[in-house]
């Protein structure tokens, strides 16, 4: 590091710049003696090194022995930059590290020294599925040398895998997986019944994707009710075929939509002439106004695609399907209907934690992501953790352009295609990276009727992922993509044929073009990132209009009337170029305060889930339900075999325990959509909310304890008694999903605006 750039960095660690409070020089003193023990290690066999992987402890050993066993095991001695990295882990920091840097083999020295040093069980939390598997796969030869076991979990494990996994040193397990498998173990009735041991050491795997994006969706664990569905899919069918302008009017921020009364009539009339806003109709008015939304503002291949008859939500930070969510407030069964298709079952929730609350759990938390600094404060606000901003191995050598903005979409993409079609000509690889599936294929077809043949890559084709990524720095190669953010797989140039390399690296290396802004400015740095690996040439550009939404919704307003542009559209008004930087930063802004909002809710809620996983805790390990029977019932308990007893007591207790709290989940919910109506008298809703859901729980014990003994007392109990001859029934199915971020706000959030509406306009 020279000293114009440590210079550099003291002032912005002075200045308490997010991302750079974390001073790496007293890591980067042990490297020289890191690499002083590697002639010694070389010596050693694979048993010697492994007894000497047995007792190294400090992060010098740690790291030499690390570095010695990634070399046997998988060919690759770790640069002095990773083992920084899995230094900064160790010491429970976040590692900014450059995309192709070696993220995974540097999680990997780093969970190996924290099983070493105490920290163990270490649970590597990824994005999916796949990149879970695939590392576990690809580095076990490293941690078997290292004399660690390591396991995987996908979707697909068993019960019997699950527990065989997580009973490893070292396990990968996507964050939703891991978040599964918790709560189901929260309402294990068997002890031996839990996959998962106490929550340790977690590596977070993209970081700011799982504790910023994700952070606040709720994993939800749902069980089979009887009742009848909500009336979606006869709303679906009253407003299909409502016309824009005539019968709803969406509004500029494409957030919300409203009835005009032309459409408020007709839809009336569609119902049989009622009035919608009398309050025998209020249910027919919420389903009416959700399923307005899902036909108006939810578009398909845009928000989601539909898939083997069911409906797939996209995740809009990576553009690829994001598995097992659904939207919260009927929306789900509103699109469903909308697209002719069954709704599927939402179930009683029987258990939900959010990704924050989950990951808060672990003892120690570290991560690792290539753009950790633009969310340092969010890092350190929620989880009071540090960025470490690690050097990239070889200097980045990218020449990343300044935005090309035009007047309309139309100039826009004109110039977009004109331009790959150039490079093409070059043989140059091209990556344009979209905003959504609708325009990745509308892209695609314009690219082929400009005679460039091109690759794409969106949510309806990701299976095929990693073997197009493989190819996209290939020679002549143009790969149109949805986001790129944690895609988890290299860029090489030359692609498969390293041959190539050379005339690839000649014609400048890998061009990546966005064709739009991201709501994220990570998001546009991840796609830039997949250009300059270790070194690499490359080149990065980003096309934007003042029509893309992004513009409209968060800098209509400080677009100049007239803007200085050249003939073909070009925009070259300094003004401009600072409205989009400003739009991109308040959208940025935006999510931050619904980040925050969302956890101000979420808080009481995690502290009454852990108050009563306590007692749930004591109850399946210890014998006070027993010991408060026998209290109550003395005569009767003495009757009554010891170890019976305790059957009856814990199955009881926990049964009453798990139905109160669905219930409470339940009743905590309805709250939480209502108590935005006490907004309107002036009240604080978070102040509200606290005023209900405060004394419920409150309640929930002692009545707990009351429904234990009343059910002891109405039943009778012989040796093989079971707990459904005491009507202790769990449901008959469960199953796990995420809930998606709800686009517009709560229900009563959509009813409040209707029937403000309703009021400005007048009576009828």
């Amino acid at each position: 590091m020279g000293v114009s750039q440590r210079l550099k960095t003291r002032v912005r660690r002075f200045l308490q710049r997010p991302g750079t409070t974390v001073d790496l020089a007293p890591l980067e003193k042990l490297l020289p003696t890191i690499e002083a023990r590697e002639e010694d290690l070389t010596e050693l066999t694979d048993e010697e090194l492994t007894e000497a992987a047995g007792q190294a402890v400090d992060f010098v050993e740690i790291c030499a022995v690390g570095r010695e066993a990634a070399r046997r095991g998988i060919d690759q001695r770790p640069y002095d930059v990773q083992l920084l990295g899995a230094m900064s882990l160790l010491a429970g920091k976040v590692a900014e590290m450059a995309t192709g840097e070696g993220k995974t083999l540097t999680a990997t020295i780093a969970a190996y020294g924290h099983v070493r040093r105490g920290n163990g069980p270490v649970h590597v939390l990824t994005v999916n599925d796949y990149l879970a598997r695939r590392d576990a796969e690809w580095m076990e030869p490293i941690y078997r040398l290292l004399g660690l076991t390591v396991g995987w979990v996908t979707e697909a494990s068993t019960r019997a895998d699950r527990q065989a996994a997580y009973a490893c040193d070292v396990t990968y397990v996507s964050v939703s997986e891991a978040g599964f498998d918790f709560l189901r173990d929260q309402l294990v009735t068997d002890i031996d019944d839990r996959v998962q041991p106490p929550l340790t050491t977690a590596i977070v795997d993209e970081a700011d994707s799982i504790l910023i994006d994700e952070a606040r969706v709720p994993m939800v664990l749902a069980g089979a009710v009887s009742g009848e569905q909500d009336p979606v899919h006869t709303a679906a069918a009253v407003v299909r075929g409502l016309r824009p302008g005539r019968h709803y009017v969406v509004a500029d921020d494409g957030r919300s939509v409203a009835f005009t009364d032309t459409g408020l009539a007709e839809i009336e009339s569609r119902l049989g002439g009622i009035d919608l806003y009398d309050d025998e109709h209020v249910e027919q008015l919420s389903a009416v106004n959700v399923a307005l939304h899902a036909h108006a503002l939810l578009h398909r291949d845009v928000d989601y695609i539909v898939r083997n008859d069911g409906v797939e939500l996209i995740d809009e930070m990576r553009g690829r399907v994001a598995q097992r969510r659904r939207w919260p407030d009927g929306l789900q069964a509103a699109v469903e209907a909308k697209e002719g298709l069954d709704a599927t079952a939402e179930g009683e929730i029987l258990g939900s934690i959010t990704v924050q609350a989950y990951v808060a759990l672990y003892r120690t938390v570290c991560g690792m992501t290539a753009t950790a600094v633009l969310v340092g404060d969010q890092l350190r606000e929620f989880f009071n953790l540090e960025v470490a901003v690690i050097p990239s191995n070889t200097p980045c050598v990218r020449v990343d352009d300044p935005d090309r903005i035009y007047a309309t979409r139309a100039e826009k993409e004109e110039a977009l295609i004109e331009e790959i079609r150039e490079q093409h000509e070059t043989g140059r690889p091209v990556l344009i990276g979209t905003l959504d599936v609708r325009e990745s294929e509308r892209l695609a077809a314009a690219l082929q009727e400009a005679g460039v043949p091109c690759t794409v890559l969106n949510a309806k084709n990701d299976a095929e992922e990693a073997s197009i990524i493989a190819e996209a720095g290939a020679y002549g190669a143009v790969t149109v993509s949805t986001q790129m953010a944690g895609r988890g797989v290299d860029i090489r140039l030359g692609g498969s044929d390293q041959a190539d390399r050379d005339r690839v690296a000649e014609l400048g290396g890998l061009f990546v073009i966005g064709s739009g802004r991201h709501d994220s400015r990570r998001v546009d740095d991840q796609l830039r990132g997949r250009a300059g690996r270790q070194g690499d040439p490359g080149r990065s550009v980003f096309f934007v209009s003042l029509e893309d939404e992004l513009v409209i919704r968060h800098a209509a307003d400080a677009i100049p009337p007239s803007p200085r542009m050249n003939a073909d559209g070009l925009v070259t008004d300094e003004q401009v170029d600072f409205a989009v930087e400003h739009a991109q930063r308040i959208a940025e802004g935006v999510n931050h305060e619904i980040h925050r909002n969302t956890w101000r809710y979420s808080v009481v809620i995690e502290q009454q889930r852990k108050a009563l996983a306590e007692r749930r805790e004591r109850l399946l390990t210890t014998e006070v339900a027993a010991e408060m029977l026998t209290e109550r019932f003395p005569d009767r308990a003495k009757e009554m075999d010891e170890e019976l007893l305790s059957r009856v007591g814990r199955s009881i207790a926990l049964y009453h325990l798990d139905r109160l709290w669905a219930q409470h989940l339940a009743e905590l919910s309805e709250v939480r959509e209502g108590v935005h109506l006490r907004a309107l008298g002036r009240l604080d809703p978070l102040d509200e909310f606290h005023r209900s859901a405060v004394p419920a729980f409150n309640a929930l014990v002692p009545e707990i304890e009351t429904r234990t003994v009343e059910t002891f007392d109405e039943s009778e109990f012989a040796e093989d008694w079971e707990p459904d001859e005491s009507k202790l029934v769990r449901p008959s199915a469960t199953w796990t999903y995420l809930v998606h971020d709800n686009p517009f706000g709560s229900e009563l959030d959509r009813l409040i605006a209707a029937v403000g509406r309703r009021l400005s306009s007048g009576s009828r």
